[in-house]
């Protein structure tokens, strides 16, 4: 095992790939020249060269409709947008092409690519590059949505995104391209759509993903020095959801907590409550509590900011809560 950064292991994945098969390509604003707005791409240019790693004009529309246009020529391309925020500028491309390619081509068509980029808050950013958008396209036929929360699931998963055949949104954050992690020497893939329990516990499950997870794992240490033992897991995909990973969960703990930064309406929190209530009903001891942002707009002012985002505080609550303490 070797210790790397998150954008490190975004850069190998992305790098392994590339050397594997050379109809990926990557291309986004600043990726090449600049080596990535996050450094998520340093290297890449000298390596693949501009034909493979290009950087564009601001205009996510343009690029996404080009990128999406060339995965039916038989290319495999990664859009890096400097923000999901920015991909709002480009979604058509993404809701009306990309995830209808297949379907609408009758199957002559598939459309091998992945837009990623970071997602959610990420500090004093203002409410227009603070938003988290996971539940938007996981509500769209055809997309997979990817959500790692630490190095070693981000270059796993990003193989695998490269690798799959239909358009997958994987999604990072600013905040954890500096996070460390051990990641494996060899060649390692991990299957999209599998959940992992990264804490194992007895009394309540605590559902998350990305880098809003950090407060669920800082909540379930508070928590067992109170004695109560949390079993922690992280989605990594949100689509294609692992239900049954949760199921199993709350059928041994009978509670669930699930921690979401996101708005609270119709959010991926909303979906795994309705699922485990209709499946797992007769197991629960206690209703369902999710935790989201506030139902406004993200606040610029740092105060208000820290009052707006979940965090570990409002977990232990909750779990409390559950627990009936």
């Amino acid at each position: 095992m070797k210790t790397i950064q998150f954008r490190e292991a975004v850069c190998e994945a992305m790098s392994e790939e590339m050397r594997r098969d050379e109809s990926i390509y990557l291309m986004g604003e600043e990726v090449a020249e600049y080596n990535g707005a996050y450094k998520a791409s340093k290297g890449m240019l000298d390596e693949f060269g501009a034909k493979r790693v290009i950087d564009t004009p601001i205009a996510e529309l343009g690029f996404s409709g080009i990128a999406v246009g060339s995965t039916m020529t038989g290319n495999r391309p990664i859009v890096e947008f400097m923000t999901f925020n920015f991909a709002l500028v480009g979604i058509d491309q993404i809701i009306n092409n990309a995830a209808k390619i297949r379907q609408m081509s009758g199957g002559q068509f598939k459309c091998p690519i992945v837009f990623r980029g970071p997602t959610g808050s990420a500090g004093q950013l203002g409410a227009t590059h603070s938003q988290a958008f996971e539940s938007w396209f996981a509500n769209t036929p055809g997309l997979k949505v990817i959500v790692p929360s630490n190095p070693y699931d981000a270059k796993g998963l990003l193989k695998a995104a490269i690798r799959d055949d239909d358009p997958v949104i994987f999604m990072e954050s600013e905040q954890m391209y500096g996070d460390k992690g051990e990641v494996p020497e060899g060649e390692y893939v991990i299957p999209i759509g599998v959940a992992e329990v990264k804490r194992e516990g007895t009394d309540v499950t605590i559902v998350s993903f990305g880098k809003i997870i950090k407060d669920a794992y800082k909540a379930a240490d508070q928590l067992a020095e109170e004695g109560i033992s949390c079993e922690v897991i992280d989605l990594r995909t949100v689509r294609p959801l692992d239900i049954n990973t949760i199921l199993t969960s709350v059928k041994k703990t009978n509670r669930l907590v699930i921690l979401e930064e996101a708005w609270p309406f119709g959010n991926v929190s909303t979906e795994i409550t309705y699922q485990v209530q209709a499946q797992a009903f007769d197991y629960l001891d206690a209703p369902i509590v999710k935790i989201n942002t506030a139902d406004t707009p993200a606040p610029y002012s740092p105060v208000l900011l820290a009052e707006w985002l979940p965090n570990s505080d409002d977990v232990v609550k909750a779990v409390k809560k559950v627990m009936y303490k």
